[in-house]
C-alpha cells in the first residue's frame, strides 16, 4: 500500500523564518534549489525521503515528528464545522480544505474558534431561555473548551510524562512487582512523603471514588474498586499535590476562558499522570513492542485494565521516541463517544456519535472478547481495529452499570505489529468494510446504514420510487 505523501509547507516556511534565512539559503544547507524550497513551502510538491534526512541533520529535528500530518485533526474539525446549516450554500471543497489546513492553520483555528464562539452563544441563549422557565442558571461551556485543550496537545505533555516516569523508578526501582506489590508500594510512598494515611473502605455516599480529607490528613479511596483504578486514583491525588507548580504552568500557557475550564483540565492532567505513573513511557513502550502490543498481558505487567492501556498506547508520542500511532474511543451505550484520542489519521467528531459500521457497535453482543476489523474510510485510508465492550458496576446493588464500548486502531501497515492480526488478513486484496466518521459529515452516497443526510448536501426524494435511504445525495 502506498503511504501518504508528506506536505509540510507551513512548518518548513516557520523553520525557515526561526532561524532567519531566506529560501536560498535553506536550499544551500539542504542541497536543492531554491525553487524546490519555494514549491515544498507552497504545498505544490512533498517532502522526499532525502529532504527529510536532510532537514533531520541539519537542524536536528524528529523525523516521526516531522511525518506527522498535524493537519489532520484540523481538517476533520474545519469539515464538522462548515458542516452547519448556518454555512449555507456551498461547502468548499476537500482538496480547498486541505489546502487552508496545510498552508494557512492560523486562519483555519480562527475560523473554528469563531464557528465554536457562534455556537457556544446559541447554546447559551437556548439555555438561559430554559433557565428563565426553570429558576435556575444557565450551564458553562467549560467541557468543550477542556476538550479542545487536549486535543491541541495531542494528549501528550512532555514534561508531565518525565516527572512521572522518575517518580516510577524512584517508587519501583525494580520491574519485576506484581499488580498488588505495586499498589502496595504506592501507598507506602505516598503515606511516608506526606505523612497522611491511604484508607480504604466503602464511602459515603458509595459513588465516591475517592476523597481527601485535607484536615484529617486521609485519603479515601473505595475499597470495591479493583487494584488497578485504585493505583490510578492515588497516582492522580499525587499529582494534585506533587506536581501542582507543573500542572499550573500547562494550564496557564493553555490561556482557558474560564475557571471551570482549568478545574476540568487540571483534573485531566493529574488523570494523565497517574497513566504515565501506573505504566512508565520508555518501560511500557518497550514492552508493548516485545509483546505486540498484548492488551490483557500489559494489563497484567502493569497492574492497569484493558482501557488504561488502551488509553497509554494512545498517548506515545514522545519526540524520538514514539509508539505506533494508534487512535481511541470510549462509547457509552447510545454511541455517543466519550472520550476519543488519535494519533493516526482518523479524526473522530466533536459532537454526537460515529458510524454504525465500525465493530465497536458489535461488541456488546460478547463482552469482554476483542474483536477485529478492516476498515476504509471515505479518504481511502485502511485501518486495523479492536473493539470490545465492559462494564463497570455501580453500588448500591440496583443502580445500573456503567457499559462502555471500546475502539483501539491504527493504519493497516502497522497492523503487523499487533498479536490480533496473526489470523486475520491484512494484505492489500482483503476486504473491508466501508466505514465512515459520522453521518452528518460522511460524503459516501451509497450507504445503506444512513441515519441522515450530509449536512452538506441536498437531497433528492422520489415518491415513485423507495430504496432503504428514503433518498438520493445528489
Amino acid at each position: 500500500m502506498a503511504r501518504r505523501k508528506v506536505f509540510a509547507g507551513a512548518r518548513l516556511r516557520a523553520l525557515r523564518e526561526e532561524h532567519t534565512l531566506t529560501q536560498a539559503a535553506l536550499a544551500a544547507r539542504l542541497e536543492i534549489s531554491p525553487s524546490y524550497v519555494n514549491q515544498i513551502e507552497n504545498n505544490q510538491r512533498p517532502l522526499t525521503a532525502a529532504v527529510m534526512v536532510a532537514l533531520a541533520e541539519r537542524f536536528r529535528l524528529d523525523l516521526s515528528e516531522l511525518m506527522t500530518d498535524r493537519s489532520d485533526r484540523l481538517l476533520a474539525d474545519l469539515r464538522e464545522a462548515l458542516a452547519d446549516p448556518v454555512f449555507a450554500g456551498d461547502v468548499p471543497a476537500l482538496s480547498e480544505l486541505k489546502s487552508v489546513t496545510v498552508s494557512a492553520p492560523d486562519t483555519a483555528h480562527a475560523l473554528l474558534r469563531l464557528h465554536d464562539s457562534w455556537r457556544q452563544r446559541v447554546e447559551r441563549l437556548a439555555s438561559v431561555d430554559g433557565a428563565i422557565a426553570q429558576g435556575t442558571a444557565p450551564p458553562g461551556t467549560a467541557w468543550e473548551e477542556a476538550r479542545a485543550f487536549f486535543q491541541r496537545a495531542g494528549n501528550y505533555f512532555h514534561a508531565l510524562d518525565h516527572a512521572a516516569e522518575e517518580l516510577a523508578a524512584e517508587i519501583e526501582p525494580g520491574t519485576d512487582a506484581g499488580p498488588r506489590r505495586r499498589l502496595d508500594r504506592l501507598v507506602h510512598y505516598f503515606e511516608r512523603a506526606h505523612e497522611l494515611r491511604i484508607r480504604f473502605a466503602a464511602p459515603e455516599p458509595v459513588n465516591v471514588i475517592r476523597q481527601f480529607d485535607r484536615a484529617a490528613r486521609t485519603l479515601l479511596v473505595n475499597d470495591r474498586l479493583p487494584a488497578a483504578s485504585q493505583f490510578f486514583q492515588i497516582a492522580a491525588q499525587l499529582a494534585l499535590m506533587e506536581q501542582t507548580t507543573l500542572i499550573g504552568s500547562i494550564l496557564e500557557a493553555a490561556e482557558l476562558a474560564t475557571d471551570e475550564a482549568r478545574g476540568l483540565c487540571r483534573t485531566g492532567l493529574a488523570s494523565y499522570f497517574a497513566g504515565a505513573l501506573q505504566m512508565p513511557y520508555e518501560r511500557f513502550r518497550a514492552l508493548a513492542d516485545e509483546l505486540r502490543h498484548d492488551l490483557d498481558e500489559l494489563g497484567y505487567r502493569f497492574g492497569a485494565s484493558r482501557e488504561q492501556v488502551a488509553h497509554r498506547l494512545s498517548t506515545l508520542q514522545r519526540p524520538g521516541a514514539s509508539g505506533l500511532p494508534f487512535f481511541f474511543a470510549r462509547l457509552d451505550p447510545a454511541g455517543t463517544i466519550t472520550k476519543s484520542y488519535s494519533a493516526a489519521p482518523i479524526q473522530f467528531p466533536r459532537f454526537g456519535g460515529t458510524c454504525p459500521l465500525w465493530v465497536v457497535h458489535e461488541a456488546s453482543a460478547d463482552p469482554g472478547r476483542i474483536r477485529a476489523q478492516r476498515a476504509r474510510t471515505p479518504d481511502g485510508q485502511c485501518y486495523f481495529a479492536l473493539a470490545w465492550s465492559a462494564e463497570k458496576p455501580l453500588p448500591p446493588h440496583r443502580t445500573p452499570p456503567r457499559r462502555y464500548g471500546y475502539l483501539l486502531g491504527c493504519e493497516i501497515e502497522h497492523a503487523g505489529h499487533l498479536r490480533y492480526s496473526d489470523d486475520v488478513d491484512i494484505g492489500p486484496d482483503a476486504p473491508f468494510v466501508p466505514v465512515g466518521i459520522s453521518c452528518p459529515v460522511c460524503e459516501r452516497r451509497q450507504c445503506a446504514h444512513r441515519s441522515m443526510p450530509p449536512l452538506a448536501a441536498a437531497i433528492e426524494i422520489d415518491p415513485d420510487r423507495r430504496e432503504i435511504v428514503p433518498y438520493r445525495i445528489r
